[in-house]
């Protein structure tokens, strides 16, 4: 059975992988060679298409390929969604998850709640997420990824 601690790391490696990726972005070259490490590290891409929503797509809302989902991630001039302008490489300085809940099953999980993003100044970003993980050769790796920004409170609307 998948365990809580399990999917803890799994999300300490991918908000310190995209963080790395932002950390990259000068070197193009290795930030392109490192975000596509990544994506083979965390995602299920060589198992099938992944559900991938990424938060901010509005033309081409859901990426299931690896190629869609380093255009979001690092855009750049050979990106495959145009709308893109590379989320990684905001950059950000971390990325903190606080879990709503688990369902944990033997060769499955799924984690949902807010994750926030970090940039230079020390803001952070809210961002709600559900990521489905399967376990794969002893590793986490995500075959659901949605993220969305939270709807606003009426009451904060003037």
């Amino acid at each position: 059975m998948i365990t809580k601690e399990q999917v803890l790391d799994a999300q300490n490696q991918w908000g310190s992988g995209v963080v790395k990726i932002g950390s990259l972005k000068d070197n193009r070259p290795e930030c392109e060679a490192y975000a596509s490490e990544f994506l083979d590290a965390r995602y299920a891409f060589e198992a099938g298409p992944v559900l991938f929503k990424p938060t901010k797509c509005a033309i081409q809302q859901f990426r299931p390929t690896k190629a869609e989902a380093l255009s979001y991630f690092i855009a750049g001039d050979d990106r495959a969604c145009a709308e893109d302008k590379g989320f990684a490489i905001q950059p950000w300085t971390k990325v903190r998850f606080e879990n709503a809940g688990f369902i944990l099953e033997d060769n499955r999980a799924i984690a949902m709640g807010n994750y926030f993003f970090t940039d230079l100044d020390g803001n952070e970003a809210k961002v709600e997420y559900t990521f489905g993980y399967k376990l794969m050769g002893g590793s986490l790796k995500i075959d659901l990824h949605h993220s969305s920004f939270p709807f606003p409170n009426p009451d904060d609307v003037a």
